[in-house]
Order: structure tokens, then C-alpha cells, then sequence
């Protein structure tokens, strides 16, 4: 099998090919011949050693794939061969083929293609987790989502208008923020250009829910852009760990609400199974749609992590093995 490999946190251009026997199956495993790997922002940080967790070195990145079934292990049944297949691998996902438990794997539905279904887990469970568990959202009130053109804010979007909320696209050009109407926003705000504040006033009178996977400067604007007793959901910092002023989360009973899906995953493994269900389920009933999306060959991970970094792609990001 071959692999992206990191031996040292640092440089995405640290990354090399490993081609390594495959190893033997376990009771309870199966082998996927990986068809795509879902791309995500927090690779290219954790890889340049830049995210809260550091992983251990050497590692294969890539935590969500898809794929066929080549083979079985002991006491698996053996009807799963030629099964295409979701499986939520954690770490090891830019490679040709995967080993994972049976048990963790889902099927994919018709409506999924590979890329689609390598490429929704994070996303939409950040999402799924944020407003079923994090907080209860009620139907009719409005949201503003920035970064609604990129992986994290188009989940949102999706998510939160599934869910009854009335939602604002905020995003940095017509290409992203049109991703969000096409989700079912009702409105979008230029976050370049625009009075970030000002202009949400004006759309709907300030907004219920800020869901923020960006930070930096857009953080404060935001905040105020809260209604009364409004919540201000902390999922990132693309653009830097914002300083919120305080007086104005007092002000009329604001909250701040800090939503890490993946800390959270760690200390709850089957109830983020039985959430991977719900959200499959809903995407199965047509309610939730995951965007198709860009493909990279996996030689070229490197710059498909840096267009990332540079904001250069609306949308998600899958990597197609090409190794020779």
C-alpha cells in the first residue's frame, strides 16, 4: 500500500510517499481500496503543527474516506466484499487503501457519490453536534453563518435551514456566498465589503445565532450584530483567535457558546455514531444536501491544502488516489 507520510510537524512540503507491505487483517477488520478522501482545513494545521492537538509522528493524515471493501477479516461476514463504503477513519485516510474496524463502517447511499461522501463527516457532524447538543435551536429564527462559502459554513447552512432556521450567508465573494443561497440561505452579507453589523441589521433586524468558524476581525461586528439573549457559537479561527469584548456579551443576555466537535468525539464515541446515523438518515431523506465536491489527485495534496490555506476554493475538498 502507499500513503502520504508526516515525520515532522512543520511543512506541508514535508510530506512524502511510503509504499508499506499491507498489513494482515484482524478479527472484527476489513480492507477498503480508498476511492476518495475528504480534505479538510484542520489537516494542513495539524500537519504544520499549528492545531491545539499535536499528533504523534510519523502519521498518515486524512480522518473521513470512502471506498470498496477488497477483503475481510475474521468473523466478518464476508457478503461486505465489493460493499462501497463510508468509513470514519480518523488518521490514515491519504493512502490507496485503508484497514478499519466492520463495525465503524456505513454504507453509502445511492444519493452520496464518492467525493460527496468522503467530504460531509466533519463538516456536517461540527454542524449536527453545534445544534442538536451545543444548543437547541428553535425554527424561525435567523442565523448569520460566516464562512458560508467554504467546508464548515456550508454545512451550516444546510444544516440550520433543515432545522427551521432562517439563515444569512456571510461569505467573501458572489461565487461562495451564492453556495449559500443555493443551501437555502435567504439573504448574504459581503464580509469584505459590507458594515458586517449594519448590513445584518438591516437584512432582519440583528440575528438569533452566529455561527463563527472564521474569527479574527469579523468576530466583534458579529457579536453585535446579535439580538437579545442571541448566541455566538465559536467553531474556528481561519483568521485568527478574536478577542470578544466582554461588555457586549453582558449586554443583553448574549451567550458565547464554543463548539469542538472533535474533542468531543474522543470522550463519546457511540453517541457520535449513533449522530453519524442521524445526519446519513437525513441526507438519505433529502434534508441535508453535501456539496460535490473539488477533486485533487492525491500526488498533488500539497497544493490542494495550500489553494485551502488561501481560500482559493469554494466548497470541500476530496483527494482521489493516484499513486503509480
Amino acid at each position: 500500500m502507499k500513503s502520504l507520510v508526516v515525520d515532522q510537524l512543520g511543512s506541508l512540503d514535508d510530506l512524502r510517499v511510503q509504499e508499506t507491505p499491507s498489513p494482515e487483517l484482524r478479527e472484527g477488520q476489513i480492507r477498503v481500496k480508498v476511492a476518495a478522501c475528504g480534505l479538510n482545513f484542520v489537516d494542513s494545521l495539524m500537519i504544520e503543527g499549528r492545531y491545539q492537538i499535536k499528533p504523534a509522528v510519523p502519521f498518515v493524515p486524512g480522518s473521513e474516506i470512502t471506498g470498496r471493501v477488497v477483503e475481510t477479516g475474521p468473523g466478518v461476514d464476508a457478503s461486505m466484499n465489493g460493499r462501497r463504503v463510508f468509513v470514519p477513519v480518523g488518521a490514515g485516510g491519504f493512502a490507496d487503501e485503508v484497514v478499519a474496524m466492520a463495525n465503524r463502517v456505513l454504507p453509502i447511499p445511492d444519493q452520496l457519490t464518492d467525493g460527496q461522501g468522503a467530504t460531509f463527516m466533519q463538516s456536517y457532524l461540527t454542524a449536527w453536534f453545534a445544534f442538536t447538543r451545543r444548543t437547541q435551536v428553535e425554527p424561525g429564527k435567523t442565523m448569520l453563518v460566516l464562512g458560508a462559502g467554504g467546508g464548515v459554513g456550508l454545512a451550516a447552512v444546510d444544516v440550520g435551514v433543515a432545522l427551521g432556521l432562517k439563515v444569512i450567508a456571510g461569505a467573501s465573494s458572489a461565487e461562495k456566498w451564492q453556495l449559500g443561497l443555493d443551501r437555502g440561505a435567504f439573504a448574504s452579507v459581503d464580509v469584505i465589503n459590507d458594515d458586517v453589523k449594519a448590513k445584518v441589521r438591516e437584512i432582519a433586524g440583528g440575528v438569533d445565532i452566529v455561527y463563527d468558524p472564521v474569527g479574527g476581525d469579523l468576530a466583534e461586528p458579529c457579536l453585535r450584530a446579535l439580538k437579545a439573549n442571541g448566541q455566538y457559537m465559536v467553531v474556528g479561527f481561519v483568521a485568527g483567535i478574536p478577542r470578544l469584548p466582554a461588555n457586549f456579551v453582558l449586554l443583553t443576555n448574549r451567550t458565547v457558546v464554543g463548539v469542538d466537535w472533535g474533542a468531543w468525539v474522543g470522550q463519546n464515541q457511540a453517541e457520535n455514531q449513533a449522530m453519524l446515523v442521524e445526519v446519513m438518515q437525513n441526507i438519505v431523506a433529502g434534508k441535508l444536501h453535501p456539496v460535490e465536491p473539488v477533486s485533487y489527485p492525491m500526488s498533488r495534496a500539497v497544493d490542494a491544502m495550500r489553494d485551502l490555506q488561501n481560500r482559493k476554493i469554494a466548497g470541500k475538498v476530496a483527494l482521489v488516489p493516484d499513486f503509480d
